[in-house]
């Protein structure tokens, strides 16, 4: 599947064949199953974590075969024009996943475990990757290719950033039992590995570094590694001065994310709450 996925994408046909469309039918369908990731975890990775960069050339040939058509639930209450390779995922009670009643989405082509709670309104999109027993909270987004670990919570308002383009850039990747914060986002991607908790505002970009003041490291992405947030940490939005020039006349501070500790039983007790929920 590989192969013929990368040479259809590769050698653009000047028109699409049955056997094109059933291709990519077979390949959304593992995508659905989630047996084919935009990224997997590696053992032999710097960051645990190795990017499937056919995978994505697969979806973004799903897009360029679709054509736009009406997907309506209601054309006046309720109009919706999409990509005919992409409609809403279909879904079924035997698949032990939650939706509350709301206006939640998910995309066709992402992968969501059994567990999952979706709480309206909420999104997913294609490529995503959303393992059992999470929680996707209200207005929060599970952006493209991006991979939630099992025993999650995405609270209301988080963004979890996509990426189709480039191909080989990494996704972003939450791993399993992660807390995320209402109103937190985590972009371009940034890995935040196991049991770390992210406090309610906390932004996460490639280009904005992370104070940790009890290991009194500065974390940071690299041209060839994403920021990484390790195992258990707690991080919350902080504040940095800016010490010369005219920002420091003016008194100015900059965003940054700070460590403030790691997960002790308090905090472990704070999350176990969230259970409850589910």
């Amino acid at each position: 599947m590989q192969t013929e996925i990368e040479h259809l994408f590769d050698h653009k046909p000047d028109h699409y064949t049955e056997e094109h469309f059933a291709l990519f039918h077979k390949f959304k369908h593992k995508l659905n199953l989630g047996e084919v990731r935009a990224a997997q975890p590696d053992a032999f990775a710097k960051n645990g974590w190795r990017v499937i960069p056919w995978v994505k050339k697969g979806i973004l040939l799903g897009i360029r075969m679709g054509a736009v058509v009406d997907m309506s639930v209601s054309p006046s209450r309720q109009p919706f024009f999409d990509k005919a390779t992409f409609p809403v995922k279909q879904m079924s009670l035997a698949d032990g996943v939650r939706i509350v009643p709301g206006g939640s989405s998910i995309r066709d082509g992402s992968y969501v475990g059994r567990g999952v709670v979706c709480v309206p309104p909420m999104f997913i999109n294609v490529g995503a990757y959303v393992d059992n027993n999470t929680m996707i909270d209200s207005h929060a987004l599970v952006g493209s290719c991006a991979q939630i670990g099992g025993h999650c919570h995405i609270s209301a308002a988080a963004q979890i950033g996509g990426v189709l383009e480039p191909v080989g850039a990494m996704p972003v990747i939450i791993e399993n039992h992660v807390m995320i914060g209402g109103n937190c986002g985590v972009y371009e991607g940034t890995i935040v590995k196991e049991r770390a908790v992210l406090g309610s505002g906390t932004i996460l970009t490639r280009s904005t570094p992370v104070y940790d003041l009890v290991r009194g490291e500065i974390l940071t992405a690299t041209d060839d590694d994403p920021l990484v947030i390790p195992a258990g940490a707690v991080v919350v939005a902080g504040s940095r001065a800016i010490t010369k020039g005219q920002g420091k006349e003016w008194g100015i501070s900059l965003y940054t994310p700070v460590i403030v500790k790691y997960r002790d039983a308090k905090t472990d007790a704070r999350v176990q709450l969230e259970d409850l929920l589910r």
